[in-house]
């Protein structure tokens, strides 16, 4: 027992000393905070804003030498599962928690909303050079099984312009538990009934055919790798990977591509109607310059923190992440949160406590 304990404090010690930070402490939403003593938070979750949450972290890092904040990309679903465990300190996920599992959670959950992003269609063909078109209904087919070829009546009559290949089609998904997937079931829901009452939505579901692949990073591998596939990834991954990715046609019957504008416009409909816990959907939603698969990426975080240097650092971390973090959103082709939400964000970090006092 004695080595097994000697090995963790210096594995604790090794992850300390692996990378740290620099300058001052960030004190976040107030100027008369304690000065910050060193911690450590540990956080994992979600894939799909991992590129963004690198770069805010190596970025507050250098304002920063008293917090080394790690942050592991292993999927919504696992994410959920260890904050739940209060394994780590905080969770990443798309796919907010349902009512089912906040009431299992050792405390109260705070869903924190950090950027919104789109998740994009990618289709690995060699033979077409412009962009495909794809409709809701051909998707979801698609998905099913149902049309399994290129050259598929359907897709030839969405694509008169290009020339499509009678090549077989090789659908990709998440294996691991995904906030990614719950967007993209979200809005294949919504826009077929038939899979809803078939296969659903969340963030792992009964796949009717299709190979997987773990992460964005995984799923971005495989369609890269297989000539005639098609996958989904978060619109980040697709770009990183030089992969084309479809047109797809919203609810106002135009074809558009991913895109920070376009995820910008499906969130304005929904912005002042966020409700008070800011657990939302935003797929399919209206507006001819709207992207019909976006949705937004969420921090998880306990309320009453039992650790209170802890949990002022992690609250001070996510409060210049809404603020100066938001920044750099664009740069990695994720939107910033409108500013009414922005302002809810604000008030839910300043609840965040220790025995009944707010740690910012």
């Amino acid at each position: 027992m004695r080595i097994r304990g000697l090995l963790v404090v210096f594995i604790l010690f090794l992850l300390w000393t692996a990378g740290g930070c620099g300058g001052q402490p960030g004190r976040g939403g107030g100027d008369d905070a304690p000065e910050a003593k060193k911690v450590l938070i540990n956080g994992a979750g979600a894939s799909f804003p991992n590129p963004l949450y690198s770069r805010w972290i190596a970025e507050y890092c250098k304002l920063n030498k008293n917090v080394r904040i790690n942050y592991q990309s292993i999927g919504s679903g696992a994410g959920i599962q260890q904050f739940s465990q209060k394994v780590i300190d905080f969770g990443g996920t798309d796919a907010p928690m349902p009512d089912d599992q906040l009431a299992r959670a050792p405390g109260e959950v705070l869903h924190i909303p950090t950027v919104m992003g789109a998740v994009a269609v990618t289709y690995n063909i060699p033979e077409v050079k412009g962009k495909i078109k794809l409709s809701p209904d051909v998707l979801a087919d698609i998905y099913q099984g149902r049309i399994a070829k290129w050259n598929d009546r359907r897709l030839e009559e969405l694509n008169t312009e290009v020339k499509l290949p009678d090549r077989s089609i090789l659908v990709v998904h998440r294996s691991d538990g995904s906030g990614t997937t719950n967007i993209f079931t979200d809005y294949l829901s919504s826009v077929s009934p038939e899979w809803r009452q078939k296969v659903g939505q969340g963030t792992a579901v009964d796949w009717p055919v299709g190979v997987g692949g773990k992460g964005n990073e995984g799923v971005s591998r495989q369609v890269q790798a297989t000539e005639g596939s098609i996958g989904y990834v978060e619109l980040a991954y697709a770009l990183l990977n030089r992969l084309p990715f479809a047109l797809l046609k919203n609810s106002s019957g135009q074809f558009v591509e991913p895109s920070v504008e376009g995820t910008i416009f499906a969130a304005a409909g929904a912005a002042s109607n966020m409700p008070d816990d800011l657990r939302v959907s935003i797929v399919n939603a209206p507006g001819h310059k709207a992207y019909p698969i976006a949705g937004y990426t969420y921090i998880l975080v306990y309320k009453e923190q039992g650790d209170p240097d802890k949990g002022r650092e992690l609250a001070r971390f996510l409060w210049w992440a809404i603020h100066e973090g938001d920044q750099m959103a664009n740069d990695l082709h994720y939107a910033p949160l409108p500013g009414e939400v922005q302002k809810k964000v604000e008030e839910k970090l300043k609840s965040i406590h220790f025995k009944g006092k707010s740690l910012l």
